[in-house]
C-alpha cells in the first residue's frame, strides 16, 4: 500500500447483531458476539448426517425467530470437523462443525466455522465467537447493533423463497428394482447436483401408525427424515407401495407423486373416471361385472373391433385387439371365466399403431416421443418391440396431456395419446414413467428436470408444525 492509500474502514460490530447465513437460507438472524467464546456456535435441533463417509453433510432445523418454535428452517451443509465443545456453564459437548458463509450487511461477508448446538434456550439464535471475526473487525462491547437492521419478516412472507440456496437434499427413490435404468438414472443425476439418493425397496419397508409420531422403518431401523421421496411404484405392490407413500406424507414429507394420484392412475377403470370427470377426452370406455351384459357392454363402445384391457395391465400385458364381435365376446367370456376385472374400449382405427407419451414434470410437457407397433402388433409399447422417435406436439395434445397429469395431482407423469380425427385421446396416465426410452428418443435429461422441480418444492422455507408434531418432538 503507499503512502498516499487509505486504509479500508474498520468493520464494527456490537455485541448483538442482525447477521445472516445466506449459504443456509437463513438471510437474517440476531447474533451474540463474544470475544470471549473461541468457536461460534448456531442454534440447531434434529440433527442427523447423510451422505457417504468420505464426504459427510448434515441436516438441521432451525427456529430463527426466538419465542416462534412454530417456524423452523431446515438446513444442511458439509460436515468438516466434529470436536468437544466446552460451553459457557462448563458442560462438555461433542458437537458438528461447518463452514458457512457469514453476512455482516453492506456487502461484507466471509466463510467461518460455525458448530451445531440447540440453543433453544437462549435469547439469540447464534454466538459469533473470535475465530469468526476477521482482523479488520472491531467488536464495541457497550454497543448493539451496528450493523444495517434487517428483521424477521422475511420469514414470515414468500420472500424466502426468492432468497434460499441450492441445498444438499436427502432424497429416497422408492424402488424394488436398482438396477433399472430410470432408478440408476435418478441416482447419479441427484449425486451430480451434491444431493445423497438412497435407494429403498418398497417391500421391505414396514410403518409405525400413530397419531403423534408416525415412523418407516427398514431392514430393521427407523428411516431417516428425508427431504424428498420418488415414488417407483411397481403395479404388482400398488397398493403396499402406496401405504408407504401415505407413511411418508403423513411424516410430512415431500412426495413427488402423491399415494392417491398413484391409486388413482393405476387402477385403470378409476382413471377413466377421473378423466371424464375433468372432461379430458380418451376413447369411448365400458365396464360391467355381470356376463348377462356383455352384448350391451359391447353396444356401448359401438362396433367392432374392440379393444379387451385387463384393469391391472401394464406395458401392453392383458390387453387384446377383437378384431369381430364375436371375438370380443369370446375374450370377454374368456377374461369372466378367469374372475378377472376388464374395461372393453374403442380402437382408434387411425391412430395405425401409434400413440405419443407425452412426459409431464410440474405441469409442464419437458418431452414427447411418438411410439410406433413392431410388425402386426397394434400395441405400441417400447417393451412389446415398439420402437419410439422426438416428435413435435400440437397445442391441443400439450394441453390435454396437462389437464391430464393435473386431475391425478401427480408431480411426474407420463401421458399416452392415440390422435384421433376428433381430437387427441388419453389412454393411460402413468405415474411411474421409464426414463430410457423419452431420454434417448428426445436426447433430453429428464432427470435433471426432475430435480430442478424437487429442488425447487423443497427449498428453504418457513415450515408451520402443527401441534401433533411439535408434541411428538418433546417426547
Amino acid at each position: 500500500m503507499s503512502e498516499t492509500d487509505t486504509p479500508p474502514e474498520p468493520i464494527r460490530l456490537g455485541w448483538e447483531e442482525w447477521l445472516g447465513m445466506p449459504d443456509l437460507g437463513l438471510p437474517t438472524l440476531r447474533a451474540k458476539v463474544d470475544t470471549g467464546a473461541r468457536t461460534s456456535a448456531l442454534h440447531a435441533f434434529e440433527i442427523e448426517t447423510f451422505g457417504s463417509a468420505r464426504a459427510p453433510k448434515v441436516r438441521f432445523d432451525i427456529h430463527p425467530i426466538p419465542g416462534r418454535d412454530d417456524i423452523s428452517i431446515t438446513c444442511s451443509a458439509p460436515v468438516v470437523d466434529r470436536r468437544e465443545v466446552t460451553s459457557s456453564n462448563g458442560e462438555i459437548e461433542m458437537r458438528y462443525v461447518i463452514e458457512t458463509l457469514l453476512d455482516v450487511g453492506e456487502g461484507q461477508s466471509w466463510p467461518i466455522e460455525v458448530t451445531l448446538t440447540d440453543r433453544a434456550t437462549m435469547a439469540s439464535r447464534m454466538l459469533l465467537g473470535r475465530q469468526g471475526l476477521r482482523e479488520d473487525v472491531i467488536v464495541q462491547p457497550t454497543e448493539r447493533f451496528l450493523r444495517p437492521e434487517r428483521g424477521f419478516e422475511v420469514y414470515t412472507t414468500r420472500r424466502i423463497k426468492q432468497v434460499a440456496p441450492r441445498r444438499a437434499l436427502r432424497i429416497a427413490v422408492l424402488s424394488r428394482e436398482a438396477n433399472n435404468y430410470s432408478t440408476k438414472r435418478l441416482v447419479h443425476e441427484g449425486e451430480e447436483r451434491g444431493h445423497t439418493v438412497e435407494i429403498i425397496d418398497t417391500a421391505r419397508c414396514y410403518m409405525a401408525i400413530n397419531a403423534l409420531a408416525p415412523e418407516v422403518h427398514y431392514d430393521g431401523k427407523r428411516l431417516p427424515r428425508y427431504d424428498a421421496v420418488i415414488p417407483r411404484i411397481g403395479a404388482s405392490i400398488t397398493p403396499y407401495g402406496t401405504a408407504v407413500v401415505r407413511q411418508f406424507e403423513n411424516l410430512g414429507t415431500y412426495c413427488l407423486n402423491s399415494s392417491a394420484g398413484i391409486s388413482a392412475s393405476r387402477d385403470k377403470l378409476h382413471a377413466h373416471q377421473v378423466l371424464a370427470g375433468q372432461k379430458v377426452g380418451m376413447p369411448t370406455t365400458a365396464f360391467a361385472a355381470s356376463p348377462k351384459d356383455t352384448n350391451n357392454l359391447i353396444g356401448l363402445v359401438g362396433s367392432a373391433p374392440l379393444i379387451v384391457k385387463l384393469l391391472e395391465s401394464t406395458q401392453g400385458k392383458g390387453v387384446v385387439l377383437a378384431e369381430t364381435k364375436k371375438a370380443a365376446e369370446s375374450v370377454i367370456d374368456a377374461f369372466r371365466g378367469l374372475k378377472a376385472n376388464f374395461l372393453v374400449q374403442q380402437f382408434v382405427k387411425e391412430a395405425a399403431g401409434e400413440d405419443i407419451r407425452c412426459f409431464v414434470i410440474a405441469g409442464k410437457v419437458v418431452a414427447s416421443m411418438k411410439r410406433t407397433s413392431g410388425g402386426e402388433d397394434f400395441r405400441s409399447n417400447l417393451h412389446r418391440g415398439g420402437t419410439a422417435a422426438a416428435v413435435r406436439i400440437t397445442p391441443a395434445e400439450r394441453r390435454v396431456a396437462v389437464k391430464a397429469a393435473k386431475a391425478f395431482g401427480l408431480g411426474m407423469a407420463g401421458v399416452d395419446l392415440l390422435r384421433s380425427e376428433d381430437g387427441p385421446k388419453v389412454l393411460e396416465v402413468n405415474s411411474s414413467p421409464g426414463l430410457e426410452g423419452i431420454e434417448k428418443a428426445s436426447r433430453k435429461n429428464l432427470a435433471a428436470r426432475l430435480f430442478d422441480h424437487v429442488e425447487e418444492k423443497v427449498r428453504p422455507t418457513p415450515a408451520r408444525r402443527s401441534t401433533a408434531r411439535k408434541a411428538a418432538t418433546k417426547k
